[in-house]
């Protein structure tokens, strides 16, 4: 598939976009749909000129397409500026490795001109984690042709990925009957190594949510050298390398490979929604089944207006969906006593299905941003986590900044801990055209500074990225970040990787 240089995916097609636009307006009353223009096509002149020439590598080059699609993330942010053709940031060279040693050579080559290097794997992050968002020249170094399943452990369960493999292509390369049970919305695109590097969440709302959860040994390749743990199902032997570089963002190392845990596929899943007629009520009944013990894989809870615009609610009620899935028994116990969980706070019902047919519309759901720039709507996400005792004053709070933007917000429980929940705020909002990304940038701060007050974390599971790191510093302890600095000059001497994220 060839990327479009703007879009999420494949170059869209303009009369669907226009489709999606309709629809949209008529859902929100926001946007022009009528006013929908694709962006201008291609050109090599939106490129700056590279600062720096080609080094003598076969896996390096200087083409403006290939540089153009990976400017950028996936952020609103991103988004807009790539559909006006604003490629101030394009990398100066792309280097896309087929080996290790190709990784080394790069990183060899990068340290002796003292080029930074951003690694990159699908480039969906949203918080400008793969961004050369610095003066001088930059290298985006892309794992993507380092895809490959190299070994699988049956026994054990688990795979030996390399980091450029998306999920599709992980799936794909395991023997039938397992499979990686990791299915973020991105999950089309991004990779391995961009999982680890993000401390990504998947799948699982209880219990497994994090790609920590199923990582058993990670490889890089760092200036200081190579970084490999041992790969073991546990270990109390000091502070664990693969902590190191889960969340680490390509600033301490270039993740090469992974081992992954894998499960069998499961074959009984059974998933029935739940509606509600007050949002407080839905909200206790997830408390009482995130304590329960039952640990349901999917237990996302949608607000009226969410469940409205993504999963065909209607309006007035809020929607729990609650599903269970296993690969070796029926759950229908599990889940007829979780009904009862929630049938106590006054949730009703609806009709079960074996399928999880949520999950193709969740994995649609970029697709339809990419109409956004052309109508004149503005959107963001904002997705922390908190304790239960202080969920209700923070979601009070960010709705209330989010409400300043004069549009239409809407929150959902993503995951759910025992000890505390983890929402995912959107808003869409009219776009004032021409000044999007500052528009963008002061409801970015304003609720961000509103998690943080509450008692939330900056991120869940979006990382840090450069978007993050003013309220990632204020987040962690100070001797924390005396030691993340120390790890970094040793591990990265001259500060080529991935500059102006997490330090």
């Amino acid at each position: 598939m060839t990327r479009s240089h703007w879009a999420w995916g494949p170059e869209p097609d303009a009369s669907g976009l226009r489709e999606i636009a309709r629809l949209f307006t008529e859902a929100t009353g926001l946007g022009e749909p009528t006013a929908w223009e694709p962006p201008a096509l291609f050109s090599p002149a939106l490129l700056p000129a590279p600062l720096i020439p080609v080094p003598p590598l076969p896996c390096c080059t200087d083409d403006p397409y290939e540089r153009a699609v990976r400017t950028y993330g996936q952020a609103y942010r991103d988004l807009i500026r790539a559909y006006r053709g604003d490629f101030a940031n394009a990398p100066d060279l792309v280097a896309l490795p087929r080996d290790e040693d190709e990784v080394t050579q790069v990183l060899e080559w990068a340290a002796a001109q003292g080029v930074p290097v951003v690694p990159r794997g699908g480039g969906t992050s949203v918080v400008g984690g793969v961004e050369a968002r610095f003066d001088g020249p930059s290298l985006c170094l892309d794992l993507s042709r380092m895809n490959r399943v190299l070994e699988v452990d049956v026994v054990s369960r688990a795979a030996l990925v390399e980091a450029g493999a998306s999920g599709p292509a992980v799936n794909d390369g395991l023997p039938d009957g397992l499979q990686l049970r990791f299915f973020p919305q991105s999950y089309e695109f991004s990779t391995v190594g961009g999982w680890i590097a993000t401390r990504a969440g998947g799948h699982f709302a209880t219990f497994h949510t994090h790609i920590d959860d199923l990582v058993e040994s990670v490889r890089a390749i760092s200036p200081a050298g190579v970084w490999e743990s041992r790969r073991l199902p546990g270990s109390g032997a000091g502070p664990s390398p693969d902590r190191w570089l889960l969340g680490s963002e390509g600033a301490l190392g270039v993740i090469t490979r992974a081992w992954l845990r894998v499960h069998e596929r499961p074959t009984h899943k059974v998933s029935v929604p739940v509606r509600f007629a007050e949002w407080p009520a839905a909200v206790a009944a997830v408390h009482d089944l995130a304590q329960s013990g039952l640990y349901p894989s999917n237990c996302r809870l949608l607000d009226a207006r969410e469940a409205a615009l993504t999963s065909g609610g209607d309006g007035r009620h809020a929607v729990l969906i609650v599903g269970f899935e296993s690969a070796d028994h029926p759950v229908d116990a599990w889940v007829s006593r979780a009904l009862e969980i929630v049938g106590a706070h006054g949730g009703v019902a609806g009709e079960s299905r074996q399928d999880q047919a949520w999950k193709g519309s969740f994995t649609r759901m970029p697709y339809v941003r990419n109409a956004y720039p052309g109508m004149g709507v503005l959107a963001e996400t904002v997705e922390t986590a908190v304790t239960w005792d202080r969920f209700p004053a923070l979601h009070e709070a960010v709705m209330a900044a989010m409400a300043e933007e004069a549009g239409t917000a809407t929150c959902r429980l993503a995951y759910a801990y025992p000890d505390g929940p983890a929402p995912y705020y959107t808003i869409l909002a009219p776009a004032v055209k021409g000044a999007e990304v500052e528009q963008w940038d002061g409801l970015k701060q304003r609720v961000s500074d509103v998690v943080l007050r509450m008692g939330g974390t900056i991120t869940h599971h979006h990382a840090v990225g450069r978007d993050h790191r003013p309220y990632y510093d204020r987040q962690r302890p100070d001797p924390f970040a005396l030691a993340l600095r120390a790890a970094k000059a040793a591990l990265d001497p001259g500060g080529i990787l991935n500059p102006g994220v997490l330090i």
